[in-house]
């Protein structure tokens, strides 16, 4: 038989760790772009580019977990026609 893999889930602390870092990063990003010594446009430009690279860094880590899902699935379908071939294979049958 196989063993159903634990999956490991984060704690609570480590995940309330990555909201705040993410929330002190993006309002520090912001307050140092609304202090900037610059034109309206130029703190315009900078605070979009913040939002794209914040946008394409979440859609990027949603592909790379997506990707890392899917090989688990076809990894686990393998096993289990691994599994079923050894269970039904009789080594004393005649061939």
């Amino acid at each position: 038989m196989s063993e159903t893999p634990v999956r490991q889930q984060s704690t609570a602390a480590f995940y309330g760790q990555a909201v705040a870092s993410f929330a002190v990063a993006l309002v520090a990003t912001a307050v140092g772009i609304l202090r900037l010594q610059a034109d309206a446009w130029v703190r315009a430009f900078l605070g979009i580019a913040v939002l794209y690279l914040v946008t394409s860094a979440f859609t990027l880590a949603k592909v790379i977990r997506d990707r890392q899902e899917a090989g688990q699935i076809v990894s686990r379908v393998d096993q289990a026609r691994l599994e079923k071939l050894l269970a039904e294979h009789d080594p004393f049958e005649k061939l």
